[in-house]
């Protein structure tokens, strides 16, 4: 979607909010002990209160309201009955709509205690996010945002997983630009222009550079023992820094 006019914007600006302080309530209410299931109810009632719908279910039916992701899980993480535990990696992924508009983010976090690796890999996957925000400007080629993430990731010594892309949104969940690499991909001559809106997702991980379905149909899972990291904005693109749209 690219964006015509103020309306457009407000709009944009509403259900980013909404997703944002969906994602920052769902982490700070995690408890180990509870059920993906009973924390993805927590992300349905504060999407339903402010009058937004889940994004992936009613565009593609998935068996939840959002998505957790943990420890091998890297993304698209059915809600259910796996218990969450102390030392958990975290991945919650909030995606919505209200009023034909749709916003997505999501943010990784480490359930109590950590350690420096674990938290070294986040402070990377959240620094990959900035600095592609930073980088992502009207008129700069579009693999500006995977050379920026990839940078950070050879810096910090982590992989990218290849096969988790950002994506354009608005008024669907997933419009072009398709498929946003997480890094850099010299043939891709795709430009950045006003307007635009996209969601921009890096995924770092300790071993795996691709991830594979599991047997439920949804969720994106590593090699044995992978841990992974995401942090996601829905930003405008403009001259200079984007307006990111997924504040709380």
């Amino acid at each position: 979607m690219t964006i015509e006019t103020d309306e457009d914007l407000l709009a944009l600006k509403e259900i980013g909010h909404i997703v944002a302080v969906t994602l920052k309530e769902m982490v700070q209410q995690v408890e180990p002990g509870m059920t993906t299931r009973e924390l993805d109810q927590i992300g349905k009632v504060l999407l339903s209160s402010n009058g937004a719908q889940s994004a992936p279910k009613v565009t593609y039916n998935f068996p939840g309201y959002t998505c957790i992701s943990i420890n091998e899980e890297a993304a698209h993480g059915v809600p259910g009955r796996r218990v969450i535990q102390s030392g958990d990696v975290v991945n919650i992924d909030v995606s919505a709509e209200k009023n034909g508009y749709f916003a997505d983010t999501g943010g990784t976090f480490v359930v109590p205690p950590s350690n420096r690796f674990k938290n070294r890999l986040i402070a990377s996957a959240k620094s990959a996010l900035s600095q592609a925000c930073r980088n992502a400007r009207a008129g700069n080629p579009l693999n500006v945002i995977g050379k920026s993430i990839q940078n950070v990731a050879k810096k910090s010594k982590f992989r990218i997983i290849k096969n988790l892309c950002g994506h354009g949104i608005g008024r669907g969940l997933h419009e072009a630009p398709q498929k946003i690499p997480g890094y850099y991909e010299p043939r891709d001559k795709r430009r950045l222009h006003k307007g635009l809106v996209i969601a921009i997702e890096p995924f770092l991980s300790t071993k795996s550079r691709f991830v594979t379905e599991s047997d439920d149909g949804w969720t994106l899972i590593g090699s044995k023992g992978n841990l992974s990291a995401q942090f996601e904005h829905t930003v405008v693109i403009t001259e200079g820094r984007p307006i990111v749209l997924t504040v709380a």
